[in-house]
């Protein structure tokens, strides 16, 4: 049965020296780098130029706001 099996699919189109295998190694290879690319950047914590004006921003309001609230007594 597996031998009947193999040779109706003809399973040589997907070995490496074929175009189609090599197709699919380059695929796999670019897919395993996108990977690695993007685990490497989530461990980094790099943050983005808009992350840091919106945080910036927050801290201004937040010390405005504790300004506000305890004024310097002269």
């Amino acid at each position: 049965m597996i031998i009947s099996l193999s040779t109706a699919l003809d399973l040589k189109i997907f070995s490496p020296g074929e175009p189609l295998g090599i197709l699919i190694i380059l695929l796999g290879l670019i897919f395993t780098g996108m990977i690695f690319y993007i685990i490497y950047a989530v461990s980094t914590n790099k943050e983005s130029l808009e992350d840091k004006k919106i945080r910036t921003k927050k801290e201004y309001l937040q010390k405005e706001k504790i300004g506000k609230l305890f004024p310097k007594k002269k």
